[in-house]
């Protein structure tokens, strides 16, 4: 049973799930199907590995590395036209190859996917950009939260063979998708339980380069939560609809930061600084100096300044009347300023503790109609559900998903496994 509550699926399962549900992601990919150790082959001649340091050029390397300058100008120009040299990020490897020292080319690693090869064995120097192969598997898990979900599946002994960022990435995954139901800083128990199913784009190193849930269902306090992918457009932008169709999106995030805990709540309070009473007209969310903080829903920036109380604030304007503040920024994101338009979840500050503020954190208010609500009580609606004319292949693709979701123990298995350890 054990061995049940988390199964990393490569080989042939990962091609069924991957051609079962046809998933964007698994389009145009080769399935993990029996690969055979790779077979090292030494490069003839010596390889010159290098970095490009803050502020080099890639033609300070080429001359550091010898290369003259006929030769430098004929890798130069060759490798333009795959890619420019000026935008080669800082740390950026290069690879010189050399034979019975004679240069023969160049490999420049433009990010961890793609690198530019440029070939001057015959006289004239030719470049083409090399992008890695990835493979795609399915990651199930199951477990139960004992303290928090960030624990409970980053700390799962059956997935120690996936990196820590991919793992990383499961949980925000989680918190993303579940982010307008659940605030799993304050509503989450010891014996909720939770489950998914994830596709992921794996590179051959093992590390995840792209990935999305593909069901999901977190018990919360007894209630189930679900979320199925479905992309009714087939161009990989698709979203998160529950077991009936509806979406799990809403008109505002619970919550401006990913993961946070509330460190005060709305209502009246002792004031840290002026040792007052007064009431407290938003949320505090303790978090490190510099944690990026999101706008909690669409709309226009209509104050970004500095205030002796609130310190660099922001409030954002939205439909329907309803206004949102946060407050002791560190800083600004770039590009906000007033009149600016900001989506869902779009990022437009840092944590700070500017302002009348005794330690990191970020004060968040929602007004309605010109008066402040508790953040924390209001219910808002579902945005649109599955569109009319793809009903019916939602129904085949989500009844798929949900079977493989399934397919896991569920919460009683679950909490009999923990009781009985």
């Amino acid at each position: 049973m054990m061995n049940r509550r988390t199964i990393l699926v490569g080989g042939c399962a990962a091609v069924a799930a991957a051609t079962v549900l046809g998933s964007a992601l698994s389009r145009d990919r080769i399935p993990e199907v029996e690969l055979v150790e790779a077979v090292q082959a030494a490069m003839p001649g010596r390889v010159e590995v290098r970095t490009l340091s803050f502020g080099e050029t890639f033609g300070q390397i080429l001359e550091d590395a010898g290369l003259g300058t006929a030769e430098r100008l004929s890798v130069l120009e060759a490798f333009r036209a795959e890619a420019e040299p000026r935008r080669l990020r800082t740390n950026a490897e290069v690879r010189i190859h050399w034979v019975d020292e004679r240069f023969h080319g160049i490999a420049v690693a433009l990010d961890r996917d793609r690198t530019v090869r440029v070939d001057c064995r015959a006289g004239g120097c030719s470049a083409s950009t090399v992008t890695l192969t990835t493979t795609v598997d399915t990651v199930y898990a199951a477990g139960v939260i004992e303290t928090s979900l960030w624990s409970a599946v980053t700390g799962l002994p059956e997935l120690a063979s996936a990196s820590v960022g991919d793992r990383r990435n499961f949980v925000l995954s989680l918190d993303k998708v579940f982010q307008w139901q659940i605030d799993f800083s304050r509503q989450i128990l010891a014996g909720d339980t939770y489950r998914f199913v994830f596709e992921r784009e794996k590179r051959p190193d093992g590390s995840m380069r792209a990935g999305h849930l593909l069901s999901a269902e977190i018990v919360n306090q007894g209630k189930a939560y679900h979320a199925i992918w479905f992309d009714p457009n087939g161009d990989g932008e698709g979203t998160w609809y529950d077991m009936d169709g509806q979406s799990v999106r809403r008109a505002f995030l619970m919550k401006p930061i990913e993961l946070s805990r509330i460190s005060s709540r709305f209502g009246m309070r002792h004031h840290p600084i002026l040792k007052t009473w007064r009431n407290h007209n938003g949320v505090d969310y303790a978090a490190a100096r510099g944690t990026p903080v999101q706008s909690t829903g669409a709309g226009v920036v209509v104050r970004r300044n500095r205030s002796d109380t609130y310190g660099n604030v922001i409030d954002v304007r939205h439909p329907n009347g309803f206004l949102t503040r946060y407050a002791h920024l560190n800083g600004f994101a770039r590009g906000i300023a007033v009149g600016s338009r900001v989506s869902q979840g779009e990022v437009i500050g840092y944590v700070g503790m500017t302002g009348m503020s005794t330690g990191y954190h970020l004060h968040y208010e929602m007004h309605a109609s010109g008066r402040a609500v508790d953040p924390l009580a209001i219910e808002f609606p579902p945005e649109d559900p599955v569109p009319a004319d793809d009903r019916a292949r939602w129904e085949l693709e989500s009844a798929a998903r949900l079977a493989l979701l399934f397919s896991l123990p569920g919460p009683e298995e679950l909490r009999s496994v923990r009781a009985d350890q």
